[in-house]
């Protein structure tokens, strides 16, 4: 047979495993597409900007909420693994565990507004995303927990995608699952 037959056949074959989402309740959000079980972040339309980081602080002010991010660098492969080695996290030549390595080092906090109506997904008990609205977010990050939630991570990233016309405002927010 064809070597390029072949490797056609076996393209074709896994493209849909790497389309499909880790499970039916997160459909929809492509922070949760899986590819080779390594979580992807959210894609970006023309002119936005996503970043993953972890959330400071979420205030409403003068009708609007105000994001306080801290960015990181969400890394996997071998720049995840050079990072690591370089960090004293593992030895050279070894793989990261789950294949990601996160490195924080400035954290500066960076101002973001945020829509009223943006997306957010948070992780629950079961690892399932669960869309949450701005201001519960903004409760949550606080300390409280007004619908008494059990969140998987409540100290865990996100990856936020900023739009991208003046005053660019945050358009949604995914936390990342970190096995």
């Amino acid at each position: 047979m064809n070597a390029s037959l072949v490797l056609g056949a076996a393209v074709a074959a896994l493209l849909p495993a790497f389309a499909a989402p880790a499970s039916p309740a997160m459909a929809g959000s492509p922070t949760y597409r899986e590819a080779a079980d390594v979580r992807l972040p959210p894609i970006a339309s023309a002119g936005q900007l996503v970043l993953y980081g972890h959330v400071s602080s979420l205030t409403r002010r003068a009708g609007r909420f105000e994001l306080r991010f801290d960015p990181a660098w969400w890394l996997t492969g071998v720049a995840a693994e050079r990072a690591a080695a370089d960090d004293g996290a593992i030895r050279p030549g070894e793989p990261v565990p789950n294949d990601y390595y996160v490195v924080d080092e400035g954290h500066r906090l960076l101002a973001f507004v945020v829509s009223a109506g943006a997306r957010v997904t948070v992780l629950t008990s079961s690892a399932v995303g669960t869309r949450i609205t701005v201001s519960e977010l903004a409760q949550l990050v606080a300390g409280r927990n007004p619908r008494h939630r059990r969140l998987l991570e409540p100290k865990a990233g996100y990856w936020i995608r900023v739009g991208g016309r003046y005053p660019n405002p945050v358009v949604s927010l995914d936390q990342q699952y970190q096995p």
